[in-house]
């Protein structure tokens, strides 16, 4: 009587080495920081800042009171979150471009994982170039100021909105990632997210929901409704001496959530 042969079994390799966040956190950060777009990006990013800064402290310098110091190093920002933006959207775009992001999958399969590191590598890399371009900025400006320049013994008029700036810059550049993941296709969603998403969205819709504030009240609810874009936001958790800064927080984290959930939808459920 011949005996059955035993069932083939599958080869099982526990030791098998799986990427770990940390190291997914380490190669993203390779990634991003070795691009030249990246450090073109930051320059363009400090060049803006630092000489916006100095041009309003020259041009305020001879008025009676001036302008607040600390509002003379955040003013910028309003220009600045453009390129804060292009740059979260060149990221995630210039992967695709080039097809690295099928070797970024094929080693971490996790899609949320991946959005994740990016979007914290990017986030953390603004924050600390924004750091680097306050502390800049508030030397160079420091001797047009006059007096005793930004006063620290109040946090309200100057740690607070300072970091809340460090995080609003933070905040646009989350917003292009999201979009980068959305539109994926280079130079194409480079110029819808300029374009569309951050020329309207920033700067073009707030002056046309201004607009309508001389169109008497019965029409104030559209003025009103300009407080909930991100660039009203930054600017009402960014003043110098802001008390109500829950809603304009909620705000810019509502607008961060959103790119970045149609991101991870899109990352999630099409091929790269």
């Amino acid at each position: 009587m011949t005996a059955l042969a035993a069932a083939p079994r599958r080869a099982t390799h526990p030791n098998t080495p799986r990427l770990s966040f940390a190291h997914l956190l380490k190669s993203e950060a390779i990634k991003i920081l070795t691009l030249r777009s990246t450090w073109w990006s930051l320059g363009v990013t400090a060049a803006l800042s630092v000489g916006i800064s100095l041009l309003i402290a020259l041009a305020t310098s001879g008025m009676g009171g001036g302008m607040e110091p600390t509002n003379v190093i955040l003013a910028p920002t309003q220009f600045t979150m453009l390129v804060a933006g292009i740059l979260g959207a060149i990221v995630v775009t210039g992967e695709y471009s080039t097809g690295m992001i099928r070797s970024t999958l094929t080693a971490e399969p996790r899609r949320g994982a991946v959005l994740l590191a990016k979007a914290l590598v990017v986030a953390v890399t603004m924050m600390v170039t924004t750091v680097i371009i306050y502390a800049v900025a508030i030397a160079a400006t420091a001797p047009l100021l006059g007096g005793t320049g930004i006063d620290w013994a109040t946090p309200a008029d100057s740690i607070v909105p300072l970091a809340l700036g460090m995080l609003s810059m933070a905040c646009f550049t989350l917003m292009g990632v999201g979009f980068g993941f959305v539109l994926r296709s280079g130079a194409g969603a480079i110029a819808v997210t300029v374009g569309v998403l951050f020329v309207g969205v920033l700067f073009v819709l707030p002056i046309m929901l201004s607009l309508f504030s001389i169109a008497g009240p019965d029409w104030m609810w559209v003025v009103e409704a300009g407080k909930y874009l991100p660039v009203s936001a930054a600017g009402s958790l960014t003043r110098a001496g802001a008390t109500d800064l829950v809603e304009p927080a909620l705000t810019m984290a509502g607008w961060v959530i959103g790119p970045l959930l149609l991101g991870w939808i899109a990352l999630r459920w099409r091929d790269a």
